[in-house]
């Protein structure tokens, strides 16, 4: 008997990918991504699993190999394949980035990934490795290194205030 499950294309686009780039274009979060990619000049192009790559981004901010905005996967200065080169596993950590869009229904997941960030750098040192949503993308394939808890943030925090020695 013939199977019914849906065929995913030739990139392993699948209908739950499709879902996703819809409902991140109604959060306005794939919106923020292409307006981001115009300001910094990146060439568009449709990437794996409904996702659309921005390539040569130019913009100084933020330092990272790849970053996402709704369904729009970002490359400072240079190719996505590079990346993934480099550091296998990109593609799959920036796609899990997009679902968080998602389910945190676009812009929201800003704000959220701000804190979440924070309280990595103040309990471990650095903005991933106490961060959920890198957490849940996946450390290792974001190119993350997982920091202990050591409360290096709060450390250097009370250290500028001068209340630790």
């Amino acid at each position: 008997m013939p199977s019914t499950a849906p065929t995913p294309a030739a990139d392993g686009t699948r209908p739950r990918h499709w879902v996703r780039a819809a409902g991140n274009v109604l959060n306005l979060s794939t919106l923020l991504g292409l307006a981001i990619a115009a300001a910094g000049r990146s060439s568009l192009r449709r990437g794996p699993e409904a996702l659309v790559v921005a390539e040569g981004y130019r913009l100084p901010l933020p330092k990272a190999g790849a970053f996402t905005v709704g369904n729009v996967v970002l490359v400072p200065h240079g190719l996505l394949a590079g990346v993934e080169l480099r550091q296998p596993g990109t593609v799959a950590h920036e796609a899990r980035h997009s679902w968080q869009y998602f389910w945190s229904l676009g812009l929201p997941f800003l704000p959220l990934y701000a804190v979440a960030a924070g309280w990595s750098w103040l309990r471990r040192g650095d903005p991933a490795s106490g961060n959920w949503f890198e957490r849940d993308a996946g450390l290792a394939r974001g190119g993350y290194a997982e920091a202990p808890v050591s409360n290096a943030g709060l450390r250097r925090i009370a250290r500028a205030l001068h209340l630790a020695r």
